[in-house]
């Protein structure tokens, strides 16, 4: 039996990533339970298990002393003697007891109890795999949808991932795998819980750093990236070592990168800018796609105008404000955009009314006249 305990235990903690020594520890709890049940929950009931040879040891205790008031528990001096001499009062004597009869009660307590340690422990083990891991990506199977969540299979652990936290135009179904970043791992009454999302800005970030060497060994670095989940990203990239192109590397030869990291966010444009400490250049680059003519700014209110083509307003505006609005916050920014046509005409009636007023400080020198003494 105890060669066999041995072979459960050693497969329970490889099955379930958990240290055999917790797995003892539970079986111990567990059995001991049992037995103090079946003997109306004394506490002089004790257990272990040898941790090599996983053999066990039941026994009781009780308390050697003058008089005997509690059977169950004391043992008298003289009868304590007989079993060993050097006993004296105060001291405790052990006595054995038969495992074998702990019955069907007893033995369903202890299954019941181990199961739990073993749950416990599992979630422990969880727990600990995954609280460091928070902003990695991981990859899973969608095994269920449920009430606004879909539930994915990471191996040991299950990850929720909320819809609102999925792409606008995709619908996952069960046995599709997909990648996502970890947002958050707690500890609920139900066990961790691992949350991802495939909407934050910093899960492009992650895709890109699996995809692209460079950024993953510290050569090229993100130096802000913002998002319209499903619609655009817009990620600044900066190498201290002028050899390395910074959006070269983050394309690829001949865009496999960015194309790779493209289809798992099934079509989401990206803009890849090199960062600069220009703040015209920088403004200019992050209005990409869209060509830029001229840009006035206001360093003390960190705000900007900017003038394009006229064919080229529509672009650096995007849809519903998208392409400006993500500019914004790629560069910290307050931006105007205006057309060439908007620009001509309001230079024009700044210099009209530069103009009117040189004219009337003329007229005002004319009126100016000698005064007779």
């Amino acid at each position: 039996m105890t060669k066999e305990l041995c072979n459960v235990i050693d497969q329970i903690s490889r099955e379930k990533g958990i240290s055999r020594e917790i797995l003892i520890e539970a079986l111990e709890s567990a059995l001991l339970s049992a037995v103090r049940k079946k003997y109306g929950g004394r506490s002089n009931i004790f257990l272990s298990i040898d941790r090599q040879k996983c053999n066990i040891k039941l026994y009781e205790t009780k308390t050697v002393v003058a008089a005997v008031q509690v059977p169950f528990e004391e043992i008298s001096v003289k009868d304590a003697k007989a079993i060993d001499p050097q006993k004296n009062e105060g001291d405790t004597v052990e006595f054995p007891l038969d495992l074998h009869d702990l019955g069907r009660i007893a033995a369903q307590t202890a299954k019941q109890v181990i199961f739990q340690r073993v749950r416990e422990a599992e979630r422990d083990v969880i727990f600990n795999d995954f609280k460091d891991k928070t902003g990695q990506i991981v990859s899973g199977v969608i095994m269920r949808r449920e009430k606004g969540f879909y539930y994915l299979n990471l191996g040991k652990a299950e990850a929720v991932l909320p819809i609102k936290e999925t792409l606008p135009s995709e619908n996952l179904k069960r046995g599709d795998t997909v990648k996502a970043i970890i947002d958050d791992v707690r500890i609920t009454a139900k066990g961790p819980e691992i949350s991802v999302s495939r909407t934050s800005p910093l899960f492009v970030a992650g895709l890109f750093r699996m995809e692209v060497p460079e950024i993953n060994e510290g050569l090229v670095l993100i130096k802000n990236i913002v998002r319209e989940p499903g619609e655009r990203t817009k990620i600044a990239v900066y190498s201290k070592d002028n050899a390395i192109d910074p959006v070269g590397s983050c394309v690829g030869m001949k865009g496999t990168r960015v194309q790779t990291i493209v289809r798992e966010l099934r079509g989401e444009r990206i803009d890849i800018i090199p960062w600069t400490d220009d703040p015209r250049m920088l403004i200019a680059r992050a209005l990409s796609p869209a060509a830029i003519d001229k840009i006035g700014i206001n360093e003390d209110g960190k705000t900007a105008m900017v003038v394009v083509n006229d064919q080229q307003l529509s672009l650096a505006i995007g849809k519903k404000g998208q392409n400006v609005r993500l500019a914004m916050k790629l560069t910290g920014w307050d931006i105007d955009i205006i057309s060439d046509t908007e620009y001509s005409k309001i230079r024009m009636e700044e210099t009209d009314k530069a103009l009117e007023s040189s004219l009337k400080k003329e007229n005002q020198k004319k009126d100016i006249l000698p005064v007779d003494g």
